[in-house]
Parts: C-alpha cells; structure tokens; sequence
C-alpha cells in the first residue's frame, strides 16, 4: 500500500489533518485530523510498504507490541482506504 499522491498532510493550527487535493477533492472535500501515530504510518506510507512492514516501523518506533500495533495501524489504514487517500 501507499499514499495517493492527491492527499496531503498539513499543518492547521498546529494540528496535522490530512486533506484532498485535484481530482481527489471533488470525492472527499473533508480533512482528516491525525494525531503523532497518524502522522507516523502517513509518512511511512510515502513508499510502498506492506501492513507487516508498517507494524514493524511503529514497533520499533514506539513502546508497543506488535498486535496492538497491527490493530492500530489496520484501522487507520481502513479511514485512508475509505477516502481513497491509500492506494494499493
């Protein structure tokens, strides 16, 4: 999986949101607000990497096991592919 290239993450107020840009405006015209664990998988996923790969940066990244990790990361990357913010 990886980002489309039609969503990006910006900095408003001092919070992270994630928001359409071209194409993809016109079907998800909404942002998304992230948080640091948000921000993290978003940039990761700037190139191509699998769910496994993901869970394994967010391992050695943070304090956390593997399986939490995996379900936090799932559900994240279930709201991207929603909006079509991930592609693959």
């Amino acid at each position: 999986m990886i980002r489309n290239s039609q969503f990006i993450k910006r900095s408003i107020g001092g919070k992270d949101v994630i928001i359409a840009v071209g194409e993809a405006s016109r079907a998800f015209n909404g942002m998304i607000a992230v948080n640091a664990t948000g921000a993290f998988i978003w940039d990761h996923l700037e190139k191509e990497m699998t769910m496994a790969e993901l869970v394994a940066a967010m391992v050695e990244h943070y304090d956390v096991d593997a399986a939490t990790a995996e379900q936090n990361a799932a559900a994240f990357v279930a709201q991207l592919r929603g909006v079509g913010a991930i592609v693959g």
